[in-house]
């Protein structure tokens, strides 16, 4: 009878190891999913200053739009939590769409090399970052749904696993991606 209770306990404390590492392996899925949109966003912010440098002498009269896409970039910099990345990621992308929009009456800069590079950089970028905000929306969905199905949820609770946030723009016009047509 006591090598059946002694089994017992082994099982189960190999099944609470089992899911303590699972928790675990989730919650490193989950930090790197963020560092991924990170190095994205970041690759993004890195072309602005290389499109702003691009425009500046094709659109001397529209100063207050380079600044404001200057300004989103810097302030987004400096978002550390997800929902902070979110609300400046979103003001960037409302920057950048109205960069464009005021870029679409230059006939030159439409022309010009460098910017028809820099708008496929761009457009590549966007695709990256959608593709990395997906990633990790569904590396926190799955996480967080360890953190609520039982038995892990116990474990989860013993272990101080908190659930994270998604990463949700609020705004719907900041959703929709950089329009970036020339």
């Amino acid at each position: 009878m006591t090598w059946i209770a002694i089994i017992v306990v082994v099982v189960l404390f190999l099944l609470f190891i089992g899911m303590y590492n699972g928790l675990v392996r989730s919650r490193v899925e989950v930090d790197n999913a963020f560092s991924q949109i990170d190095v994205q966003l970041k690759r993004r912010y890195d072309l602005i200053p290389n499109l702003v440098e691009t425009v500046k002498g094709y659109m001397n009269f529209e100063q207050t739009t380079l600044e404001k896409v200057i300004q989103a970039r810097n302030m987004a910099l400096g978002a550390k939590s997800v929902n902070e990345k979110a609300a400046a990621d979103g003001q960037v992308t409302s920057a950048l769409n109205g960069f464009f929009a005021i870029a679409e009456s230059y006939p030159d800069l439409k022309a010009n090399q460098n910017m028809l590079s820099l708008q496929e950089e761009l457009k590549s970028t966007e695709n990256k970052i959608s593709f990395a905000r997906q990633y990790y929306n569904d590396s926190v969905t799955a996480y967080n749904t360890k953190l609520q199905v039982f038995p892990s949820s116990i474990i989860a609770s013993m272990g101080g696993f908190t659930p994270r946030d998604l990463f949700v723009v609020e705004n719907a016009t900041e959703r929709e991606n950089v329009q970036v047509k020339f």
